[in-house]
């Protein structure tokens, strides 16, 4: 038998290897413009939104009824979570400043520690996983049912309509969600301090409040518009550009859970760094 020619080998070896060169360069050219692309329908996304936010068609009706779905639907499970919050985190830090003799400290760091940062973080979370899979379910089941197309057909907006109305109660009715969630966990934190001791509920709350100041309301107060707006975004953005199988509805749903939830702690992040820089 004659050996394999060299120069065959070493040709065909060539062949192969720009061959997957090739691919590779396909793919990741494939990735780049599907990430250009839904970075710029997002970009739209968001203008069209703010438009329609601000036309003076706006649909009052379903904005109020989606801030009742949003907002009094959400009281049970967020009642339980902040108190739970002032609850668990009394029980966790009175032996150590027990230890330290500092217990009068107490109410002031319950109350720092949620308006500042468990509060608002914790309960955007929940709003993530409650409002936004619901957004990204109901609105892809619409898409899947071509709902959207009919209403896009019959010269109906559904951007004014089904988003603009959810984006704006969400940003609006998170805040307030958050404000009821810190003031039930210094209740349940009154309740834990009673539990080993005995507080009064006028001078628990007057120790509480008189280490909070508008350096720790304000910015956790308003990057809590943010956290709504994002949820409120993400959700209808994964709802609203759903797929057409069943099982869209459903990684709708899953995705709008997970970027939100990404999503907010990132909006945290940089509002830690911002307001580290407020002297």
């Amino acid at each position: 038998m004659n050996p394999m020619n060299p120069v065959k080998k070493v040709k065909d070896f060539a062949t192969v290897t720009s061959v997957q060169l090739s691919e590779k360069a396909i793919t990741k050219t494939r990735q780049a413009n599907s990430f250009l692309t839904d970075t710029a329908t997002i970009f739209l996304f968001v203008l069209r939104i703010i438009k329609e936010t601000f036309s003076r068609d706006f649909e009052f009706r379903e904005f109020f009824r989606q801030c009742f779905a949003i907002g009094y639907k959400s009281l049970p499970l967020i009642s339980i979570t902040g108190a739970i919050m002032g609850l668990v985190l009394t029980i966790q830090t009175r032996p150590t400043l027990l230890t330290f003799g500092a217990v009068t400290m107490l109410p002031g760091m319950v109350a720092v520690s949620l308006i500042r940062e468990m509060g608002p973080v914790i309960t955007a979370l929940l709003c993530a996983g409650k409002i936004g899979s619901g957004m990204g379910a109901e609105l892809g089941s619409m898409r899947v049912t071509e709902q959207i197309d009919a209403m896009e057909v019959s010269s109906a907006n559904p951007i004014r309509f089904l988003v603009a109305t959810r984006v704006l109660a969400s940003t609006l009715m998170v805040p307030l969600l958050i404000l009821y969630a810190d003031a039930l966990g210094i209740l349940g934190s009154w309740v834990a301090a009673n539990m080993k001791g005995d507080v009064s509920f006028v001078l628990f709350f007057s120790q509480a409040f008189r280490h909070v100041g508008f350096i720790d309301f304000i910015p956790a107060f308003i990057k809590s518009f943010f956290f709504g707006a994002v949820i409120g975004l993400v959700g209808c953005y994964k709802g609203y550009y759903a797929g057409r199988g069943t099982e869209s509805v459903g990684i709708a749903a899953n995705s709008a859970v997970v970027s939100a939830s990404l999503l907010v702690i990132i909006v945290d992040m940089i509002a830690v760094q911002i307001t580290d820089m407020i002297p």
